[in-house]
């Protein structure tokens, strides 16, 4: 093979490797579809949405210091809410087969910048249990919070609901087909241009002239069993009529 590739060779050997590149693809392609669709197991998210407020005073009305303060809050019970003293009460109640730490890596609680409004997502192959998670997890906050912190200023908003047919977050199968596609698609290219590096065979009279480092004067075609014996008939009709 030369020493340097031109963008001919890539596309001569692409194309000579054409075949191999393909099934690759449709082997990585049909890998994926079994792997999604057969093998991982399906994921159903469910959320609620929590309100952190002011507490009513005398003055029935919210300053932006107030809100200010209800934010720094957030915080601290983004922690609170995935912490073993609520979660250990959640599994109990809901009596689940699991521990506090296990349940932590199921829920994420994250609220939107400027937002006194907090969300509970809750993943888990049941759907049901998703939602039984999500609303089981605020409303034991919302009870534990006046204890821990002397407070009463969390409301649940938006209870979590199971739709008529909830649909799995995760695996997508469409998008890990298309990144097995190409992940395939590459490997096929990566291995037509070793096995054509690997190749030391001599096919063209390029390869001739670059192997000895002298010109082709001349080629020998290749004939046919057929045309060869088509040549030897008109060569000896040629001679019965001389």
């Amino acid at each position: 093979m030369k020493e340097t590739i031109t963008i001919q060779d890539i596309f001569k050997t692409i194309k000579k490797r054409l075949s191999l590149i393909v099934i690759l693809t449709i082997i990585a392609l049909a890998i994926s579809a079994i792997v999604s669709y057969v093998v991982l197991t399906p994921i159903y998210q469910s959320s609620t949405q929590i309100l952190v407020s002011q507490e009513k005073t005398e003055v029935n009305s919210f300053s932006s210091q107030d809100i200010e303060t209800n934010l720094q809050l957030i915080n601290t019970y983004n922690v609170i809410i995935k912490s073993p003293a609520i979660l250990s009460l959640v599994i109990d109640e809901l009596e689940l087969n699991t521990t506090a730490a296990a349940l932590t890596n199921k829920i994420t609680v994250s609220n939107a910048e400027d937002s006194q409004v907090v969300n509970i997502t809750v993943q888990d192959p049941d759907p049901q249990k998703a939602v039984d998670i999500a609303n089981k997890t605020a409303e034991v906050f919302q009870a534990q919070i006046k204890t821990l912190m002397q407070v009463n200023n969390v409301s649940v908003l938006t209870p979590a609901v199971l739709g008529d047919n909830p649909t799995p977050v995760k695996p997508d199968p469409m998008l890990n087909m298309a990144i097995a596609a190409v992940i395939g698609m590459m490997l096929g290219v990566g291995l037509a241009f070793l096995l054509e590096y690997l190749d030391t065979t001599v096919k063209t009279e390029e390869d001739i002239e670059e192997l000895l480092q002298l010109p082709v004067l001349g080629l020998i075609s290749n004939i046919s069993e057929k045309d060869l014996q088509s040549t030897k008939l008109e060569v000896i009709d040629r001679r019965k009529r001389l």
